[in-house]
């Protein structure tokens, strides 16, 4: 009797690990976009300080975003017990959140180019200078990274929590805390690889040595050096289109009539166009939407002004 009673639990366990599995993997393709804009957010948020700091400032933004998910995931799990209608607005308002981030982003860039380039520039002059005392920026670039961190993982819960609202209680926390942990440790896992490719570069440029093996590792480093910083530029590039493309596809997903109106659009299509109708209607969608949040907030802050 014990045995059977043994071998059920077992049983139990294995189906809602089974469960686990299969719904961190669908979590895991919904927030992929997310994921890229978390990464490309933070690589960008944590460089700029010097070499030999690098890696602990990277630690500690992932120290803090660890505790952000600390209180993320059972705030959410919460809130799938006692108020599961607030996924749907909070999902509607971390899209709309995204798509402002996404287009202030690029709304900066074209009308704040100048200031950008003097604020670099004033940057490298710090950097180069050892009388500098940069822990007061440190401090300020973790707290920054750490607020975005926070932004951002939020975004991942609900989505994730959006994915498994139908599942057991048991699957959810399991699912959430997976999730949390993986991506966690895969963002700040490669930001920290990204911030520190040049110095590998550099590291196998100034290698000593007349062989052909040396040579090529000097080759090697040469092409990290100039590779690292196109792909900081590409990350930002990439996460701004992610912005979009995740905002625009939750309010596509959530706003019902929008959604529908898209998908009756893409069926009378070819079906290479019909399956990437839906991911180009949440871009533009996620593009006006960022637009007419940031009108409101500009015509607020003049008002208040």
């Amino acid at each position: 009797m014990a045995g059977s009673s043994l071998l059920l639990l077992i049983d139990d366990i294995a189906a809602v690990l089974d469960d686990v599995s299969l719904m961190t993997k669908v979590a895991a393709k919904k927030t992929a976009g997310v994921l890229g804009d978390d990464l490309a957010v933070n690589a960008e948020k944590v460089a700029g300080v010097r070499a030999e700091r690098e890696l602990p400032v990277v630690w500690a933004v992932a120290r803090g975003s660890f505790i952000n998910k600390l209180i993320l995931v059972p705030l959410a799990l919460l809130a799938s017990l006692f108020a599961p209608w607030l996924i749907t607005p909070a999902l509607l308002a971390g899209g709309l959140y995204l798509c402002f981030e996404g287009f202030e982003k690029v709304a900066h860039k074209f009308l704040h180019g100048s200031e950008e380039a003097e604020e670099h520039e004033d940057l490298v002059e710090k950097l180069a200078d050892p009388a500098v005392d940069l822990v007061a920026f440190e401090k300020k670039k973790i707290k920054g990274a750490i607020r975005t961190d926070f932004i951002l993982s939020a975004e991942i819960i609900v989505l994730t929590l959006g994915v498994v609202a139908d599942s057991e209680f048991i699957t959810q926390v399991g699912v959430l805390a997976g999730i949390a942990t993986v991506m966690t440790i895969g963002v700040y896992g490669l930001v920290a690889g990204i911030v520190k490719l040049d110095d590998a570069g550099l590291y196998l440029y100034q290698r000593q040595g007349k062989g052909s093996w040396t040579r090529l590792q000097r080759w090697f480093g040469q092409r990290l050096i100039d590779f690292a910083p196109w792909l900081m530029k590409a990350l930002g590039v990439i996460g701004t289109v992610a912005m979009f493309m995740v905002g625009g596809g939750i309010l596509l997903h959530n706003i019902h009539p929008l959604g529908e109106a898209v998908e009756h659009f893409a069926h009378g299509l070819q079906p290479l166009l019909a399956k990437i109708t839906p991911t180009l209607a949440g871009m533009l969608v996620g593009l006006v939407a960022g637009g007419l949040v940031v009108a409101v907030v500009e015509g607020a802050k003049k008002q208040r002004a």
